[in-house]
């Protein structure tokens, strides 16, 4: 088993990165052994056990939101705490507070635009469709800017709210940041994700 160990050899992440051989002309396989850390498996593996080349592509985007936001995914967020990771990043996508999302501790005014993008990226990995989400190259390509994302962002995997219109997307546009205000007198306790 693969186990992702922090500085203190804790265990963090296992059952990460598995391994399948696929034909040259496959694109998915089928297993009958349900593996993976909860949080970072797609929704194809988690419901009929099919196993794609765009399972690592989702969970990417579930861990480029937790490094971008500095949040958990296995807890709830947003005004009445009722969100998985997922589904507040994609809220606040939609209703064009993004900057929201972003860590404070990677928020300066020179990277917004860059974390926002990365978001974008983040939440395009995170589909429910797996058809709806990108290749690893094409991923690769958006963040080094080779490429523009192709597409919205539509709802995430795993979603129990009601659909959005995804008609209404706003693009991302950079001067138009709000900036939350930071109190210096609080302090938080640092533990690792």
């Amino acid at each position: 088993s693969n186990i992702l160990l922090d500085k203190e050899f804790r265990p963090k992440i296992s059952d990460f990165g598995m391994a399948r051989i696929f034909h040259k002309d496959k694109s998915e396989a089928n297993t009958s052994r349900i593996v993976g850390t909860y949080g970072y498996v797609p929704p194809e593996y988690v419901k009929r056990g099919v196993y794609s080349t765009k399972y690592d592509v989702y969970s990417f985007g579930v861990l480029l939101l937790q490094i971008i936001s500095g949040k958990r995914n296995d807890c709830f967020y947003g005004a009445y705490e009722d969100l998985n990771l997922l589904e507040f990043a994609y809220e606040l996508w939609m209703d064009g507070r993004g900057m929201e999302f972003i860590d404070p501790a990677l928020d300066d005014s020179v990277s917004g635009c860059k974390l926002l993008r990365c978001m974008g990226i983040g939440l395009l990995c995170v589909q429910e469709k797996q058809e709806d989400r990108p290749s690893m190259l094409e991923v690769l390509s958006m963040l080094k800017n080779e490429i523009e994302p192709n597409m919205a962002p539509k709802k995430p995997a795993f979603s129990i709210r009601a659909d959005r219109p995804d008609a209404e997307q706003t693009s991302c546009s950079c001067p138009q940041y709000t900036h939350s205000s930071c109190v210096d007198s609080t302090i938080s306790e640092v533990e690792p994700r």
